[in-house]
């Protein structure tokens, strides 16, 4: 006998609805679009007064994390409604990097110490595999010998914020590495929001915290499925904004969003934006309950990058010469959803895995 499918529940809750504006208060404080372009342009690019009071403050680092291990013991639904607001304001803290990704790849491991210490908010974890990889790929691990770590890895997502590093070894275990005892070597990137850096390790003591297999796997692909919902909030942030600015300007006399044509654009939009909140809710959802998780990652992240990237693309034309300029922050939300797209997996390379989980065979 089977069991019957459950279908999954798309639908915010009141408690997810009152995260939701309570984030967006905090954020709407703390990362202004002016704030956020000026960081950029900064030797500090993460806004780690705003990450004080995500997690200090709301106690948002240890969503994922159970309360006997220090955490809140909530679920993967309440950490994409935070990724959903983080995305909505560009916000540069490391939440999806040590509260999702790092917290992740501890979980499968059950190191409780730095768990709870992520939990707090008060260390940053980041694991240390290339931002690009996807859940089922290969990543790079460094050469260990008598738990001293050798070797570099490069596109480091957050890694300049790091306290604690968690780092692949050949030998296949996870070793928790000191930042400190680490060269973080900033790279050049697209999305000034979310530096990348290449990491060196030469000689560096490791505490092995588990197996890497499992752990990066289940980080990844944690990483990927509630990257939609950042996604999710970038693309409506800029279709939100875009409707907003074409009521308000005018040209002729009349406002610029009566335009039939700009009508139908915006028309496809938004159905292009409620089906992409439809797939991040539905792969927050499996995973919160494990069930399909796999398949429903896969499908949101198919779909995700290309609707954020255009959203974020009609947002800067029809703001015209104003979207163009340093001071409009629509050059953000369109850098972040082109980094988005590449993160964890490139849209065709979910497609791929999706037709393999569900046995679709190439004609």
């Amino acid at each position: 006998m089977t069991t019957p499918h459950t279908q999954p529940d798309l639908l915010y809750s009141e408690e997810e609805e009152a995260l939701r504006a309570a984030v967006r208060d905090l954020l709407a404080d703390h990362c202004d679009a002016a704030g956020v372009i000026a960081r950029t342009e900064s030797d500090a690019p993460h806004d780690l007064a705003a990450w004080k009071a995500l997690t200090e403050g709301m106690g948002l680092a240890g969503l994922l994390v159970p309360e006997k291990q220090g955490g809140q013991g909530a679920s993967a639904r309440e950490a994409a409604v935070v990724l959903e607001e983080l995305g909505r304001a560009v916000a540069p803290v490391p939440y999806l990097t040590s509260a999702v990704v790092a917290t992740e790849a501890l979980l499968a491991c059950g190191d409780e110490e730095l768990l709870g210490k992520l939990a707090s908010g008060r260390t940053i974890g980041v694991l240390a595999v290339g931002l690009h990889v996807a859940p089922d790929c290969g990543f790079r691990a460094v050469r260990v010998q008598a738990s001293r770590l050798h070797g570099e890895l490069t596109g480091i997502a957050d890694a300049v914020a790091a306290d604690v590093l968690l780092v692949p070894g050949d030998d296949g275990g996870l070793y928790a590495v000191e930042a400190a005892a680490a060269r973080i070597a900033p790279q050049v990137a697209f999305d000034l929001t979310r530096p990348l850096a290449t990491v060196t390790l030469d000689g560096a003591a490791g505490r092995r915290v588990g197996d890497a297999g499992p752990a990066v796997r289940r980080a990844l692909r944690a990483g990927a499925g509630l990257l939609a919902s950042e996604q999710f909030g970038v693309a409506e942030w800029s279709l939100t904004e875009t409707v907003r600015y074409l009521k308000e300007r005018k040209q002729f006399n009349r406002p610029v969003g009566g335009f039939q044509a700009l009508k139908h654009r915006l028309a496809q939009l938004w159905l292009e934006v409620v089906n992409l909140r439809a797939a991040a809710r539905g792969a927050a959802d499996a995973l919160a309950s494990g069930e399909d998780a796999d398949v429903l990652v896969a499908v949101a992240q198919a779909y995700a990058g290309p609707v954020a990237v255009h959203a974020a693309e009609e947002a800067l034309q029809l703001h015209a010469g104003i979207g163009m300029t340093w001071e409009h922050p629509v050059h953000l939300y369109l850098k972040r959803a082109k980094a988005d797209a590449t993160a964890f997996g490139t849209a065709g390379a979910h497609r791929e895995a999706l037709a393999a989980l569900v046995d679709l065979q190439v004609p």
